[in-house]
């Protein structure tokens, strides 16, 4: 099960060349239900994610870079590149910032994942996060992926 808050952002953080940061390449084989190939530097993965916004099944499998290769030619829309900084925050959490390259370029998103919808419910963000669009599906990669393609 996948928890999460996403919100847009106002401003980047002054040190974000400070935190790790992850190359990530992503299509989609479908949108409803979503399967996703992803490749985060030198890992590859399909994921399928049910229904829902703030919480919805997640499962992830393992690629080897020539299934992720043969499957990259079968994605529907754009293939979605961004470089992903790891922020930690408040001691708990990791903040996953995505900054996106080409066609959703100059969009920039913050996802926090959680272990309880309680805890998401309560959750305070930092003060360079801006508006909170978690229940818009507009957001979502792969809606992101084909209003682009």
């Amino acid at each position: 099960m996948e928890i999460e808050r996403k919100y847009l952002v106002k401003r980047l953080p002054h040190d974000l060349e400070t935190y790790p940061c992850r190359a990530i390449e992503q299509g989609y084989l479908n949108t409803d239900p979503v399967v996703r190939i992803r490749k985060s530097d030198d890992r590859y993965t399909l994921t399928y994610k049910g229904s829902g916004l703030m919480v919805r099944e997640e499962y992830n499998l393992p690629l080897t870079e020539a299934s992720y290769l043969h499957l990259r030619e079968k994605t529907d829309g754009i293939l979605i590149k961004k470089r992903r900084y790891l922020i930690p925050y408040a001691e708990k959490y990791t903040i996953e910032l995505d900054l996106f390259e080409g066609d959703l370029a100059p969009l920039q998103l913050a996802e926090v994942e959680f272990e309880t919808k309680e805890e998401a419910d309560v959750f305070t963000p930092p003060d360079w996060f801006g508006e909170d669009v978690t229940f818009s599906s507009k957001y979502h990669n792969s809606m992101l992926s084909r209003a682009s393609g």
